[in-house]
């Protein structure tokens, strides 16, 4: 049976299935309405359409290859293609949404981005449009980050990005975001918050998604080259809030052939403290605007997530992915720190491609679920590795 796509793609209040919608701040009430009028009348726009392939093509460096990688899927015997997203311009997918959002904003006539960062790709990415159109950007990153993801902060400095420390609860991302929602409550008229996952307020999570289909639109064409069919057995991507899965499932959630896998961070195990499973642990409740699955105790106060990935360490999940997980239309699964670190060295000595922390629970996914040997399988890498060398090689057996 075939599900109608609209079961799974948002609904006209914002509402996937029973997740999303917008809850905010009066003050910000009619930037995020104005923000909902008008988004997709100027992103289906042909003139909007044509600037953003032509800065995907030139700019960005796509299409992104889609790679068979010969030597996993002989250790695995099965057929595994990795969409390099890794390769794009600042090495992640975070450049599709960010060179989407800074041509919104640029239509809308805003003159001040800020942002959010966890990992520090999408801070870079947002640095990087901003610094292409001359628009003051601002990035909020938690002191923890900050500390384990140097070498971004000094790119996002570098591009002209001011980087605003945050010291409050785990000075991860998810104070981040606290800290980019006050900014915003305080500047509200002149400001644009490019957030870089598939959470927030409607329209936030169906915006990026939409930027960052550009993936499994691209896996249609470049598959139906390699194996002369336009679909997987399986697609499998990494989530922390959830936008490089989301823009790979993006134009496969009505086909049914197609079977989804998304990985979260186990952290030190989903039986432990630290951890950020949400989709195994979390319970219905609100943050940062979007009712999705929540990392909270019995009280309702959100738990502080652990992961050994700064982009994975999120107590919430995407409101599209929370309803694909109760849906059953997506099937999640959790990898550990050591689980990742072992895929990322696999990963590296088989194919010679140094991936990114959050990429490597993707690819953890070998390890817990055998695919049949001629199933296709393709995994979107997220993003490369430079980032994490300091963490790979603390971790690295001689």
């Amino acid at each position: 049976m075939t599900v109608n796509i609209m079961d799974y793609n948002i609904n006209n209040e914002g509402f996937y299935g029973e997740f999303g919608g917008a809850y905010i701040p009066e003050i910000l009430y009619s930037n995020v309405e104005n923000l909902k009028k008008c988004y997709l009348e100027i992103i289906e726009n042909r003139e909007f359409q044509a600037e953003f392939e032509t800065l995907m093509r030139d700019y960005v460096g796509r299409p992104s290859p889609l790679y068979f990688a010969n030597r996993l899927s002989d250790k695995y015997s099965t057929k595994i293609y990795l969409k390099r997203e890794d390769l794009n311009h600042t090495g992640a997918h975070k450049i599709n949404n960010t060179a989407g959002q800074i041509l919104l904003a640029r239509r809308m006539g805003k003159t001040r981005i800020i942002a959010e960062t966890g990992a520090g790709q999408h801070g870079v990415a947002t640095a990087t449009v901003c610094a292409l159109t001359g628009i003051k950007c601002i990035v909020y990153m938690g002191h923890t980050d900050i500390l384990r993801q140097n070498l971004n902060v000094q790119k996002m400095k570098m591009l002209g990005a001011e980087v605003r420390a945050v010291h409050s609860g785990n000075k991860t991302l998810k104070d981040a975001c606290n800290e980019a929602i006050r900014d915003w409550c305080c500047n509200p008229s002149d400001t644009h918050y490019i957030i870089g996952s598939t959470v927030g307020p409607h329209p936030y999570p169906d915006m990026v998604a939409r930027f960052q289909s550009i993936i499994s639109k691209e896996i249609k064409h470049q598959l139906l080259e390699k194996e002369g069919r336009n679909y997987p057995d399986y697609l499998v991507a990494c989530v922390g809030g959830g936008s490089n899965a989301a823009g790979t499932f993006y134009h496969y959630l009505n086909d049914n052939r197609v079977k989804l896998i998304g990985v979260e961070a186990a952290g030190k195990g989903v039986d432990t403290a630290e951890t950020a499973a949400t989709i195994k642990l979390g319970k219905k409740g609100i943050i940062h605007g979007s009712r999705t699955f929540v990392m909270q105790n019995d009280d309702g106060q959100i738990t502080e997530p652990y992961s050994i990935s700064a982009g994975l360490d999120y107590p919430g999940i995407g409101p599209v992915h929370a309803n694909l997980a109760a849906t059953q239309r997506a099937d999640y699964y959790a990898v550990t720190d050591g689980e990742a670190l072992d895929a990322a060295f696999e990963l590296t000595e088989t194919e010679g491609i140094i991936p990114a922390l959050e990429s490597a629970h993707a690819l953890g996914i070998f390890k817990q679920k055998k695919f049949e040997p001629d199933n296709i399988v393709v995994l979107t890498l997220s993003g490369r590795g430079d980032k994490d060398m300091e963490t790979y090689i603390n971790n690295f057996k001689l």
